[in-house]
C-alpha cells in the first residue's frame, strides 16, 4: 500500500459494460484506503448509475459526444476549465486506456496512472501517464481493470476477492410478477448487429424455458424486435422503458439473465445474479466467469486486436445449449 493516499480519481468515461466492469474495484480500494475520497469522471449519460454509489464521493461528468458533434470552442474551453478546477488528487487512474481518457486524466492533474504502451488499447495513451502498469492486452477485461487500479495503489486484487465480491451497486427491488414461474431477463440489444442473438432463437428460448421471460430493450428498433418476440411467444413480456437505475433494479431482482455481450448483461455479474452471456465476434475475455456467470461462445476464431464486426456466428449457437445451462442455473 502507498502512504498518504487521501483523494483518488478514476477516469472511465464509457461505455456501460466497461463502467460496470471497472466499478468492481471500488469495494477493494475502499477496504485498503477507507479514509480516502474516491471520485469518478465519466460521460454524462452514465452518471445516474454512479451518483448513488456509497463508495463514490463525487461524480464529475463530461459530454464529449456533444463536444465532438458541435465542435464548439466555448464547450471545449468550459470542459478544459472544469477538469482543471477539480483540485489536487494523490492519484488519477485511467482505466480506459484511450487517448481521449488519457488526455482527460492529464488535464485533471499530473499524478496519472495507466496502462503501459503494450497494455493500453491505444498505446499512445501511455505517454500521458506519470506511472504505468503492464498486463497483457488479451488478459480478461475484469482482471485488467482490477490489476491496473490495485497496482497503481500498491496492493493486489486476487481471483478469490473477485469471486467473493459483494454486489457492486446498491439498488432497490424491482416489482416483478409473483407466481410459480422464474423471472428471466433477456437482453436482445448490442452495439453491433453481429453481437445480437437472432430474435427467432430468442422466441425458441422463451418457448422452451416456459418461464416469465422479460424482454429488455433500449432503442426504438430494439423495442420493435422485442414486441415481435412477445407477439410470437406467450412466455415473453415486454419490459417498460427503463432508466439506468430502474434497469439495474430489475436485473438485480431476476432469477437469471440471458443476453448478448453488452452493458445490461454485465450488470447481472456485477449484482451476483446468475447469467449466460452469448458471444459471436467477441470472447469470454469480456466477462469474469463464475459458477453462476457463464459464457457460451460460437465456434468462430476471434482476433481481439482486429475484431471482425461481420462475424455473425452467434446465430450458430444452439438454443438447446443455452437451455441446458439455463436450467442448471435455475436449480
Amino acid at each position: 500500500m502507498k502512504k498518504d493516499i487521501k483523494r483518488i480519481a478514476i477516469v472511465r468515461l464509457s461505455a456501460l459494460g466497461d463502467i460496470v466492469n471497472s466499478a468492481v474495484t471500488l469495494q477493494f480500494i475502499h477496504e485498503k484506503y477507507p479514509d480516502a475520497k474516491i471520485e469518478w469522471i465519466t460521460e454524462e449519460i452514465f452518471a445516474p448509475l454512479l451518483k448513488n454509489h456509497p463508495l463514490i464521493d463525487a461524480v464529475h461528468t463530461l459530454n464529449l459526444k456533444e463536444l465532438k458533434k458541435s465542435k464548439s470552442f466555448s464547450i471545449l474551453k468550459q470542459t478544459f476549465l472544469e477538469l482543471r478546477s477539480l483540485g489536487e488528487f494523490d492519484i488519477i487512474i485511467d482505466i480506459q486506456g484511450l487517448l481521449k481518457s488519457a488526455i482527460v486524466a492529464k488535464l485533471i492533474g499530473s499524478n496519472t496512472h495507466g496502462f503501459d504502451k503494450s497494455s493500453a488499447r491505444e498505446g499512445i495513451a501511455s505517454f500521458f501517464y506519470k506511472t504505468t502498469s503492464h498486463i497483457k492486452y488479451d488478459e480478461n477485461i475484469v482482471k485488467r481493470n482490477a490489476f491496473l487500479a490495485s497496482d497503481g495503489l500498491g496492493f493486489k486484487i486476487s481471483d478469490e476477492m473477485l469471486l467473493n465480491k459483494k454486489p457492486i451497486f446498491n439498488t432497490t427491488k424491482y416489482p416483478l410478477e409473483i407466481n410459480d414461474k422464474k423471472n428471466i431477463a433477456i437482453v436482445i440489444g448490442a452495439s453491433w448487429e453481429s453481437k445480437k442473438y437472432p430474435k427467432e432463437k430468442v422466441i425458441e428460448l422463451c418457448n422452451e424455458l416456459k418461464q416469465n421471460c422479460i424482454i429488455l430493450w433500449g432503442s426504438d428498433a430494439e423495442k420493435e424486435e422485442a414486441l415481435w418476440i412477445c407477439e410470437n411467444s406467450s412466455y415473453a413480456t415486454l419490459a417498460p422503458k427503463l432508466s439506468l437505475t430502474d434497469l439495474l433494479s430489475l436485473i438485480s431482482s431476476v432469477d437469471l439473465l440471458i443476453g448478448n455481450d453488452t452493458g445490461p448483461t454485465h450488470m447481472a455479474w456485477a449484482q451476483n445474479i446468475p447469467s449466460i452471456t452469448l458471444f459471436g465476434p467477441t470472447t469470454t475475455r469480456m466477462i469474469y466467469e463464475t459458477p453462476i456467470n457463464i459464457g457460451i461462445k460460437s465456434s468462430s476464431h476471434v482476433d481481439i486486436n482486429h475484431i471482425n464486426k461481420n462475424d455473425f456466428s452467434i446465430k450458430d449457437i444452439e438454443v438447446q445449449k443455452v437451455i441446458i445451462k439455463a436450467k442448471e442455473l435455475l436449480k
